[in-house]
């Protein structure tokens, strides 16, 4: 079963260490100021002649209210008509892009992330959306995976039918804890109660598929306490779950220094929510996808995974992968082929490189052939937790021994310590490594070196 998974305390030590997520190979963390529109707009013409299918995603940046825990690029106001010169900015974005692009090209995969999406007015979605539709070839059947982020908060029945109405079908949940104090904590006050209603208008209005977010290693939890929040969660039948690893890094991330250091759990008591939390998550039918994330059998990534079609991009998790990927507003990332480029993520740089009409690529990356062979070895570990060599020797014309073959000890050393099976023919991910695929992954990545770690979210 690719669900499997093996705890082991002792692995889980010498193999918990800090590295990428790998939401893109090479990472961001290696984008550069040489890339700018004019690398963006060549890639767009390579993907308007040979008209790949698109995925949208768009940043919406403000929150009314502030989460001391969040990493996100966000702007905190409680006025709302802050969004209205960032709109018009937006749309000058998507009109500039599309124009690039070939009507034909349809997009397959739209999200809305922040940020708190529904910060915007109704009259504002709409506006948004109509403004999509008239520039982007936007699926009306109801056929494409069409979601956004939702703050149970900011969001309530008439929000639920609008965004259904507008062609939402997906909606992922911000929950993250629901013991009080905990959300004291934090500063996200957020009921039990706001978070079934909004569930369960999704479910009346059909929304195919609900993701609940939840995070383990904020202060005041408690192995306790935080099963607690699983055992409820797991009562409102979530189609998908991620269970983020609290990284606390104030140094990066303003908000984290108005958590209290002391009140954040100690290392072995996080392991121990984890390990519960899967034991929980399992025996309630969840399937581990990697990563942080868990599926029912029948939703999307975990057939996806069974049938070895699963892949990975800023996204997370996905099955449009072969979509080029746009993103719009402020501090977005788009992957068109074999370019990565990103906006500015000061939103007065953003809004002012839109209004002088050019658009606010900042800096990104064009993968060499090195990159691309390294991606399609780490995409195949992270997503199907097993690597073919075969398959990547016919697809790069190499030898993959002989390749790779400076990493071959490292990977002897995992296959002794029992996190691979690894033979002349493939990697397998063994049940006991799969928590710790981020590790394997690492092995391959050639930038890693080069790089601070602390930058980098721990593995577990």
């Amino acid at each position: 079963m690719l669900d499997a998974i093996r705890w082991d305390s002792d692995l889980i030590r010498r193999y918990d260490l800090a590295g990428p997520r790998y939401t893109s190979y090479p990472t961001a963390v290696q984008f550069h100021s040489q890339v700018g529109t004019f690398d963006l707009f060549h890639a767009l013409r390579d993907s308007r002649k040979a008209l790949r299918p698109l995925s949208l995603y768009v940043h919406v940046p403000f929150c009314a209210n502030i989460c001391y825990y969040c990493a996100c690029n966000k702007v905190i106001t409680k006025d709302r008509g802050r969004a209205l010169p960032y709109l018009q900015r937006l749309e000058q974005e998507i009109q500039l892009i599309a124009c690039h692009l070939d009507p034909a090209q349809k997009v397959e995969q739209l999200h809305f992330g922040g940020g708190t999406p529904t910060f915007l007015s109704h009259d504002e979605l709409r506006q948004l959306m109509a403004h999509l539709r008239k520039h982007f070839n936007l699926l009306d059947d109801d056929s494409g995976d069409y979601g956004i982020e939702i703050d149970p908060r900011e969001a309530d029945w008439s929000t639920m039918g609008l965004l259904r109405e507008l062609g939402f079908n997906r909606v992922s949940i911000g929950l993250q804890d629901l013991d009080p104090a905990v959300q004291r904590a934090v500063n996200r006050l957020q009921s039990l109660e706001e978070t079934r209603a909004v569930i369960d208008a999704a479910r009346t209005l059909q929304f195919r598929s609900i993701n609940i977010d939840l995070i383990y290693g904020l202060p005041k939890q408690t192995p306790e306490n935080f099963a607690r929040t699983v055992e409820e969660v797991i009562s409102l039948q979530p189609d998908r779950l991620s269970v983020f690893n609290y990284a606390h890094l104030p140094e990066r991330f303003m908000p984290q220094r108005r958590i209290n250091g002391n009140e954040l759990p100690a290392p072995a008591q996080k392991l121990e929510m984890l390990e519960r939390t899967i034991e929980q998550l399992t025996a309630a039918g969840y399937r581990y996808i990697g990563m942080d994330h868990f599926a029912l059998p029948d939703d999307e990534l975990a057939i996806a995974q069974e049938e070895e079609t699963l892949q990975r991009n800023f996204q997370g998790y996905t099955t449009h992968g072969h979509c080029d990927l746009i993103g719009l507003g402020v501090s977005a990332i788009s992957q068109i082929g074999d370019l990565y480029c990103q906006n500015s993520s000061d939103l007065n740089e953003y809004q002012n490189s839109l209004a002088a009409a050019q658009l606010a690529t900042s800096r990104g990356l064009l993968c060499n052939a090195d990159d691309r062979l390294r991606r399609a070895v780490i995409q195949q570990l992270i997503c199907n937790f097993s690597l073919e060599f075969a398959e990547i020797e016919q697809q790069f014309n190499i030898d993959f021994q002989g390749y790779f073959g400076a990493l071959w000890p490292q990977l002897q050393g995992m296959a002794s310590d029992g996190l691979i099976e690894l033979d002349r023919e493939r990697i397998e991910v063994l049940p006991a490594g799969r928590l710790l695929v981020r590790s394997v992954c690492m092995v391959f990545d050639a930038y890693l070196e080069q790089q601070n770690r602390q930058r980098f979210s721990r593995v577990i």
